[in-house]
């Protein structure tokens, strides 16, 4: 079977994301680029019953790259597909419907930088995409827009995508805007949070640039 470890990997962050709490059930997926386009977590199957010949092969014209695979890929497979067509930056993708994030993407709210570590994703704030039907065209290519010089977005009324250089990086993204989002939230109960400067923003995007190859380091 090709790609062995990078399936049993990506079976192994699908199922992170539900013992970590920041998805549910069957809902999100994932998927890591490899040299003939990228694998993809199947559509409709829970996690933890996934083998590695449950994991879909596709290239990057969005066509599973064996007539015999066994599954459909995810729903989501288009922004993948476009994702990794226009960004060479990026190795993987982690999509949660994980509660805050989704709450936020509700109300159709981007995440500002009141808080540093914003700069996470990529610039001075995490865009919330406009609203599309899951799976559609539409919705890849609003989601590409929202990820413009970008790690990270909401998906309005949906969820989040987030990206890394490795599954590792896109997991503790996606994660990390789970934890943003739910402190927006708190600090919005409270009152309206002070938004960091753009020169400041600028500045933490430097240096986490520059912060280490490590993803605990962040």
């Amino acid at each position: 079977m090709k790609h062995l470890e990078r399936r049993q990997q990506l079976i192994a962050t699908a199922i992170e994301l539900n013992t970590s709490g920041i998805n549910q059930g069957t809902s999100g997926n994932v998927s890591v680029r490899v040299d003939e386009g990228l694998l993809i977590t199947p559509s409709g199957m829970t996690y933890p019953s996934l083998t590695p010949e449950d994991i879909v092969l596709m290239d990057l014209e969005g066509q599973a790259s064996s007539p015999r695979s066994p599954r459909f890929p995810s729903s989501e497979w288009r922004f993948h597909v476009d994702i990794y067509q226009q960004r060479n930056d990026v190795q993987a993708i982690v999509h949660t419907h994980s509660v805050y994030a989704t709450a936020l993407a509700c109300l159709e709210k981007s995440i500002p930088a009141f808080h540093y570590m914003v700069a996470m994703a990529g610039g001075k704030d995490i865009r919330c995409a406009p609203y599309a039907t899951y799976g559609t065209q539409t919705l890849s290519d609003l989601a590409l827009v929202a990820l413009k010089d970008r790690k990270a977005c909401l998906l309005a009324h949906h969820g989040v995508i987030a990206t890394g250089s490795d599954l590792s990086r896109a997991f503790a993204l996606a994660s990390e805007v789970e934890t943003l989002s739910q402190q927006y939230i708190a600090a919005l109960s409270v009152g309206e949070p002070t938004i960091l400067s753009d020169k400041e923003m600028e500045i933490v995007v430097d240096k986490f640039s520059n912060y280490g190859l490590n993803v605990s380091q962040y």
